[in-house]
């Protein structure tokens, strides 16, 4: 019994027929799934690549503050006191006008703005030492210096707070001479806290 061979016409039409139904159906759900997954990995990509973003914006915020409020003097006395324009200057908090209970960093332990009708935004009457930020907070955003009114353009989501204790014993002084100064920005999900610590190494210098 023989067997008969295919001819050379019906191998190439065999080799033209393409692809059926079922192997056209199975390679369109492949490509489907291998495109949706791209498409995941993609979202997941640009979504998340914004938290950096709103992260470093908080450290910078929280930053700009914190050297803000270092940037100040930190005296025995509030600049705008005579006491500390006094020749002598004066050599304690003691010597302050109504004694230390008045000075720039209260004896009495509530820190605070001397006098109390310092703000940050007024030019006339403006926070002058450190110890004046004490419990400054921004609730509803973040405001420059020149305006307590309107936050900063996309900072309106975000809120500050600043807290400043006595730490001179942490480093072997007098806890008056040292004063922590600890910054926290929140806002879009972020909690940035930073510390720094404002030394008095020129007790009656205002500039």
């Amino acid at each position: 019994m023989s067997t008969r061979l295919p001819s050379a016409a019906q191998l190439r039409r065999r080799a033209q027929r393409g692809l059926s139904l079922i192997e056209l159906v199975i390679f369109i759900a492949v490509i489907g799934i291998a495109i949706a997954g791209v498409l995941s990995v993609y979202g997941n990509t640009v979504r998340y690549s914004v938290d950096p973003m709103v992260r470093k914006q908080a450290v910078a915020i929280a930053e700009s503050l914190l050297t803000e409020v270092l940037a100040q003097p930190f005296t025995y006395c509030d600049p705008q006191d005579t006491a500390n324009n006094l020749s002598p200057p004066p050599a304690s908090t003691a010597a302050c006008t109504g004694g230390a209970i008045n000075s720039e960093d209260n004896a009495g332990g509530v820190l605070g703005p001397r006098p109390a009708t310092e703000t940050r935004f007024l030019a006339t009457n403006p926070f002058d030492n450190v110890a004046d930020y004490a419990g400054y907070a921004m609730a509803a955003g973040i405001f420059s210096l020149d305006d307590g009114a309107t936050p900063i353009a996309g900072l309106g989501d975000y809120a500050a707070t600043v807290t400043i204790t006595r730490a001179g014993i942490v480093f072997g002084l007098a806890n008056d001479a040292v004063l922590r100064v600890d910054v926290r920005v929140t806002g879009r999900g972020e909690d940035i806290p930073l510390t720094g610590y404002r030394f008095r190494y020129a007790p009656n210098a205002t500039g």
